[in-house]
């Protein structure tokens, strides 16, 4: 299975370069990277097995190093594998005081 993400900045209406992202089955972190200047993270291209998978995104941080006071310090999104060989696309659409995701293609 591999992991991609991408993460939209809902406020500025642009891809949110430089968020860390962390990939983990259960308590094992299988992936981290962080997002580059079009919003995107390739997590891993390595096969992982059926179950519950977390991205969580490090968005305090981000939204802190712009000077921007923000509800959330982190936003972790967890998702079934249920098809171990399909990729799995999960966006991230980010404001400081709201997110949306959904299962992307």
């Amino acid at each position: 299975m591999s992991v991609s993400t991408h993460v939209l900045d809902a406020v500025a209406g642009r891809p949110a370069a430089g968020i860390a992202v962390r990939l983990f089955a259960g308590d094992s972190l299988l992936a981290e990277g962080v997002t580059d200047d079009d919003g995107r993270c390739r997590l891993t291209e390595a096969g992982t097995a059926a179950g519950p998978h977390r991205l969580v995104f490090a968005t305090g941080a981000w939204f802190a190093a712009r000077g921007t006071t923000a509800f959330w310090p982190e936003v972790t999104l967890t998702f079934a594998v249920t098809e171990p060989a399909a990729h799995h696309h999960v966006p991230l659409l980010l404001s400081p005081f709201a997110y949306s995701t959904y299962r992307g293609s």
